[in-house]
């Protein structure tokens, strides 16, 4: 193809005929929506008109207004190539371009037309093996100029990025980092030293929210898995995501990442990992369990956990406020032991403190979507189903299943003050005769509490009647707590007397149908006397005038 000036398609762009520079009809239509504006193209990949006129193409996709996604897998060489590469430049719809697998040259030349994309939002480049550190370097240089303000950099598959290749980009990330929403560089081939670069590239990184590092290799990357947590403790944000799957990760690369990880991700996902051990997971366990924590997702699939390591991850579910989902591997091999030590974390009913400090907040322990999951023992189902469905009220219902009867004794070392708020607990907890869990199916939809709104108040007038019997001398200096033992004592005897007068009334009522029932059968016998008396009677009656006609 000849080289053409700009000014040349501005001035033929009306005239020229688009089924004389494409080789079918197809081809033309895009060329024609392109020129047009056509609202219904908004995605194109470039390598679809190859053999025909795509110095056309370069100029259409410069002047389009519609197009706003770019899919390019093939770069042609001299004046197509250059024209392409100029309609690119001039773009001012396109927000989202994809590259794949292109060579050294053509991906710089591609670099070079981004420079003026200020709208460009979303970079997305995988599998480009052919890529060299002058590539990378024009990529940086791209990023470092400020010209586009990308939000989401994906950079996964690019095996040759390597530790040098972090290396080289590290400084573009810091010129571009504060519109950076998304970096993706899963298998990419980094280790200890890229991870080291890439953190140091995220300085200026203020509104990332989701990091992936999947399917890198941080097996001796315990440096660089620290200075991950160290920035996460000291960046001003935290994040949606951090993607660490299948990355080799070790106890000790867990134990310098484990902090930062869960105080600042609300999703962590180490899928994966199979090298971590009970020991890695205490780290985990010990940094979950701290109040501190946001984790509210935690992948673990693929870890091989045993009794050891359940009862590890559950002691670190005590008193967690944030995590609802922790997805385990389906083979885990866990006895009972190991669930029992589970169950505990989730309702520990040794008193009613402990009870209230278990966790209630996980939801699911297995993704749902796995239909080879297994099911735990049915306490610890009917305890995350409590959790998912009514979490607001979850820590009550569970005091009030495991407690029959409600120890107040420990209340007395706070006196009579603390009186006003165990009643106020009885009133927020009476919710929980009515609750269900298991709504989605009406087979095993069932109340939580198996009492009546009598029992749950015969419960609350017990536990505050020995409340206040359990502390005389302090009732008696409070006039307040006199009165409320009083009025206690009132309500108590009060009930008592009317279950004694509905208890009198039925057995009144009682008596009072069998006497009637007694009447109906005495009239019922005297009725039955007088017709067999008027029966004789008449019987005689008809003696008499049978006897006179002489029958």
């Amino acid at each position: 193809m000849e080289h053409r000036e700009y000014n040349y398609y501005e001035a033929n762009a009306a005239d020229v005929n688009l089924e004389e520079i494409t080789s079918s009809a197809k081809n033309a239509k895009i060329l024609q929506q392109l020129r047009d504006g056509d609202p219904t193209l908004r995605y194109f990949s470039l390598g679809g008109l190859l053999g025909d006129d795509l110095g056309w193409l370069g100029y259409f996709i410069g002047r389009s207004s519609c197009l706003t996604r770019l899919f390019i897998n093939y770069l042609p060489d001299g004046e197509e190539g250059h024209a392409i590469v100029e309609g690119i430049a001039r773009s001012q719809s396109i927000r989202h371009i994809n590259i794949h697998s292109l060579n050294n040259d053509a991906f710089i030349s591609i670099m070079r037309a981004l420079y003026g994309l200020s709208q460009l939002e979303k970079l997305d480049i995988d599998d480009n093996s052919s890529v060299g550190p002058d590539g990378w370097s024009e990529l940086r240089n791209l990023l470092e100029s400020g010209g586009c303000k990308l939000k989401q950099l994906c950079l996964k598959g690019n095996n040759y990025i390597g530790n040098e290749g972090m290396d080289i980009l590290s400084n573009g990330l810091r010129g571009i980092g504060s519109s950076l929403k998304v970096i993706h560089l899963s298998d990419s081939s980094i280790g200890n030293e890229g991870l080291l670069a890439l953190v140091d590239g995220l300085t200026n990184c203020t509104s990332l929210e989701r990091l992936y590092l999947s399917y890198n290799d941080f097996s001796s990357a315990a440096a660089g898995l620290s200075s991950l947590s160290d920035w996460l403790q000291n960046a001003p944000m935290s994040l949606e995501y951090l993607g660490l799957e299948a990355c080799s990760i070790n106890d000790e690369g867990l134990h310098a990442l484990a902090q930062g990880a869960a105080n600042h991700c609300k999703v962590l996902d180490l899928d994966g990992n199979e090298s971590i051990t009970s020991t890695g997971l205490s780290y985990l366990s010990n940094s979950i369990r701290s109040d501190s924590c946001r984790v509210e997702t935690l992948w673990l699939q693929g870890i091989p956990i045993e009794d050891d390591g359940l009862k590890i991850l559950g002691q670190g579910l005590v008193g967690n406020q944030s995590l609802r989902s922790l997805y385990l591997d389906d083979g885990i091999t866990v006895t009972s032991a190991g669930w029992v030590a589970f169950s505990t974390a989730l309702c520990d009913t040794s008193s009613v403190n402990n009870t209230y400090l278990s966790n209630h907040t996980i939801c699911d322990i297995w993704n749902e979507d796995d239909e080879d999951r297994p099911i735990p023992p049915q306490d610890i189902s009917l305890h995350l189903q409590l959790n998912r469905e009514n979490p607001q009220h979850a820590a009550r219902c569970k005091i009030l299943m495991s407690h029959p009867h409600l120890i107040m004794e420990p209340l007395h070392q706070w006196g009579l003050k603390s009186l006003p708020l165990a009643v106020a607990w009885f009133e927020r907890a009476k919710p929980c005769t009515a609750l269900t869990i298991y709504d989605y199916d009406p087979d095993l939809r069932r109340r939580i509490l198996e009492e009546s709104e009598e029992a749950f108040e015969s419960r609350e007038l017990t536990a505050m009647y020995e409340f206040v019997r359990g502390m005389p001398m302090e009732v008696m200096k409070s006039r307040h707590g006199l009165a409320v033992a009083v009025a206690y004592d009132e309500k108590i005897a009060r009930i008592e007397e009317e279950n004694k007068i509905a208890l009198e009334h039925r057995d009144e009522r009682y008596r009072e149908a069998l006497e009637q029932r007694d009447r109906k059968n005495l009239q019922l016998e005297e009725e039955i006397a007088r017709l067999k008396g008027e029966n004789e009677r008449l019987s005689g009656i008809v003696e008499v005038a049978r006897k006179s006609v002489g029958v």
